[in-house]
């Protein structure tokens, strides 16, 4: 009674900690969504900031503004081509791991000219414009480089996959319009040399396996005496004449 007791307690544990494990999960998971609903909705309102202050605004604060929007929009569509393209090309891991450090540039670069945007000495703002624009350009450059690397591999191996089913179908339309022999034929006259051959075979290891057995060899056939080949010249047959036999005379005979 008392093990009965001990095991329906060890059960209720285990049922009440896997419950507890699942949950900690769903949370989590939800919790995850949550965040990434949240960090996809600020993102949205901030480019769409960034997009109305370049547009309505000029000078200093305009060209921060289309900075940012650039380097943003470009990191952001890079990001996403090299992870799709990732799932269906290994190679292009690597080039993943080199956009996580180019994206520690441009999230510094990018930190920098929003603090900027709050900063109140225009003048030297507009001073520090120029290298924060070539300092951009070059984060730009080569995140497109990446991206269009990577569409660029995996439309050639569009392509090459294409032109290896093209030609794949064209020898298949050759094959099916080739109608001058009969498949039921050929596939009958297969099966037939299949079955011959299955037969022989069978029989073969028939015949091993009675040898082995006995352990002699099985006796072949004596050959049949071939016939003697005949005189080119025969004797011919002697022929005996009615007068040519003997009568006994009576003399003899008593």
């Amino acid at each position: 009674m008392e093990a009965a007791l001990i095991i329906f307690a060890l059960m209720l544990l285990a049922i009440v900690g896997l419950g507890a494990y699942l949950t900690v999960k769903a949370v989590g998971a939800a919790k995850r969504g949550v965040e990434r609903t949240v960090a996809q909705a600020r993102r949205s309102v901030e480019d769409t900031t960034l997009r109305a202050k370049s547009f309505g605004q000029v000078g200093v604060a305009g060209a921060l503004a289309q900075l940012r929007l650039d380097l943003r929009t470009s990191m952001r569509a890079t990001q996403q081509a090299l992870a799709e393209g990732a799932q269906a090309d290994a190679s292009l891991r690597e080039s993943l791991g080199l956009f996580e450090r180019l994206s520690a540039h441009g999230h510094e670069l990018d930190g920098e000219l929003k603090r900027l945007e709050q900063e109140p000495d225009r003048q030297r703002t507009a001073e520090l414009l120029p290298d924060l624009r070539e300092r951009a350009a070059k984060i730009i450059q080569a995140a497109d480089s990446l991206r269009w690397a990577a569409r660029d591999r995996a439309r050639r191996f569009a392509e090459d996959d294409l032109s290896l089913l093209s030609d794949q179908i064209q020898m298949e339309s050759g094959a099916l319009r080739d109608w001058s022999r009969e498949p039921v034929d050929d596939l009958a006259a297969a099966a037939a040399e299949w079955d011959a051959a299955q037969s022989a075979q069978s029989a073969q290891s028939a015949q091993s396996a009675q040898s082995a057995q006995s352990g002699q060899s099985a006796p072949s056939p004596e050959p049949e005496p071939t016939p003697r080949p005949a005189a080119l010249n025969p004797p011919a047959p002697t022929v005996q004449y009615p007068w040519q036999q003997k009568t006994p005379r009576p003399e003899s005979a008593g």
